[in-house]
């Protein structure tokens, strides 16, 4: 056993959210549901490529206004 661990300490969030999901077997299922409206996607490997091949490399001072061209 770890020094750090408490052996029979359930936090109160465990506890509502084992609660939650013995009173609604279904919420599981739900939740899969909703991720895969917004998460699970295909993805085309040809215009990911292309969006990444299109991105200009960032300045390594993005806030600075001025250029050497300039303070000359």
């Amino acid at each position: 056993m770890s020094f750090f661990q408490r052996p029979h300490y359930r936090s109160e969030a465990t506890q509502f959210l084992d609660k939650l999901k013995a009173d609604r077997p279904h919420l599981d299922a739900q939740q899969q549901e909703g991720r895969k409206l917004l998460w699970d996607k295909n993805v085309n490997a040809h215009v990911w490529a292309d969006y990444r091949a299109a991105q200009v490399a960032q300045k390594p001072y993005v806030y600075q206004t001025s250029t050497e061209a300039d303070q000359k």
